[in-house]
C-alpha cells in the first residue's frame, strides 16, 4: 500500500531545511510498476529478481521551501554471500544520485508526472543495493564524498540514512577479496623444561563469547537536507573599496605642509623688513 504519512519539510527563514519523507518505487525496463506502488517501507529484502530502476520523489503533505535540496542515492555492491549476515567486506560497483526539490513533492496528477529515476549496474553474482538519503559513496575510500564500506563483521552499518535495501544472489563474486595473508612465522624460542615432579598451576581460561545473532541496519524514510551551502562573499569595507588620493588630497599631510610653507614666509617677511630697515 502506498504511505502518505510525513513529517513537515520546510525552510525556516535563515535557509535551513528540515528531514522530508522519501517515497519509492520499482519500475521495469518498460517504465512499469514492479512490484507494489510508492511507499516508505524501509528494511532488507531478499530479491527475486535483481531490482531495476528505481524512482523517487517526497511524499505528498509536505512543505518543501526553494532551495532545499534532498540527495538520495542508489548503490551497488558484490559481497560474500546473498544476504546481510553473510555478506563479509561489500565492494561498490556502481552508484547514482540525485536531488529531490520542492518540484518532486506528491500532490494532484500524480499519474502525468515523471519523476527522477536512479538505476545502477545490476550484479551477476552475490550483491547488495542500497537506497540512501545522502550523495556519498560508501566505497571505504578517504576523502570528502566518501565514507566507510559497509561490513557485517565489524558491525560497518553503512551507508548512514538507509532508506531501504535489497540483496541475494545465487553464486560467488569472481572478484572475491582474497583472505588476508597469514603473518610469516617467527623462529622461537626453546622452551624450559619443567623439573621433574613439579607441575605448574593449571591457568584458568575464559570461554570466547558466543555471537550474538546479526540484525540487519536500522532503515527510515526520513532524509536529511543538503547541508553543503555556497561561500558568502564578504563586502568591500570602505578602507578596501577608496582608491588612495593624491598627495594634495585629504590623505596627504596638510598639517605639516601648511605648517612649513608659514614658516617659509615668516622668515621671508623678517628678511624684507630687515633689509628696508637699514636702507633707512
Amino acid at each position: 500500500m502506498p504511505v502518505f504519512a510525513a513529517g513537515v519539510a520546510h525552510a525556516t527563514p535563515g535557509g535551513t531545511c528540515e528531514s522530508a519523507t522519501v517515497q519509492y518505487r520499482l519500475v521495469g525496463a518498460d517504465g512499469g510498476v514492479v512490484g507494489e506502488d510508492w511507499t516508505s517501507q524501509g528494511g532488507f529484502r531478499s530479491w527475486d529478481t535483481i531490482p531495476g530502476p528505481v524512482e523517487v520523489r517526497l511524499a505528498p503533505g509536505q512543505k518543501v521551501a526553494d532551495g532545499c535540496k534532498y540527495p538520495v542515492s542508489l548503490a551497488e555492491y558484490t559481497t560474500e554471500g546473498p544476504n546481510w549476515a553473510t555478506s563479509g567486506r561489500q565492494t561498490m560497483v556502481d552508484k547514482a544520485t540525485v536531488y529531490l526539490t520542492a518540484a518532486d513533492v506528491a500532490g494532484d496528477d500524480d499519474a502525468k508526472r515523471t519523476w527522477q529515476k536512479l538505476a545502477v549496474k545490476l550484479p551477476d553474482c552475490y550483491g547488495q543495493i542500497d537506497l540512501y538519503g545522502d550523495d556519498v559513496a560508501y566505497d571505504g575510500k578517504t576523502g570528502e564524498g566518501h565514507g566507510p564500506a559497509p561490513y557485517q563483521p565489524d558491525g560497518v552499518n553503512t551507508p548512514y540514512h538507509l532508506i531501504a535495501a535489497w540483496n541475494g544472489g545465487e553464486k560467488e563474486c569472481a572478484d572475491k577479496p582474497s583472505d588476508s595473508p597469514s603473518p610469516t612465522p617467527t623462529p622461537s624460542e626453546p622452551t624450559p623444561s619443567t623439573p621433574a615432579g613439579s607441575t605448574p598451576p593449571a591457568e584458568e581460561t575464559t570461554p570466547p563469547p558466543t555471537p550474538k545473532p546479526s540484525a540487519t541496519p536500522p532503515t527510515t524514510p526520513d532524509v536529511p537536507p543538503l547541508s553543503s551551502k555556497p561561500p558568502v562573499t564578504p563586502e568591500p569595507s570602505s578602507s578596501d573599496s577608496t582608491p588612495p588620493l593624491a598627495e594634495t588630497g585629504a590623505g596627504a599631510p596638510v598639517g605639516l605642509i601648511a605648517g612649513g610653507a608659514a614658516v617659509v614666509i615668516a622668515l621671508g617677511a623678517g628678511a624684507v623688513f630687515a633689509a628696508r630697515s637699514r636702507r633707512s
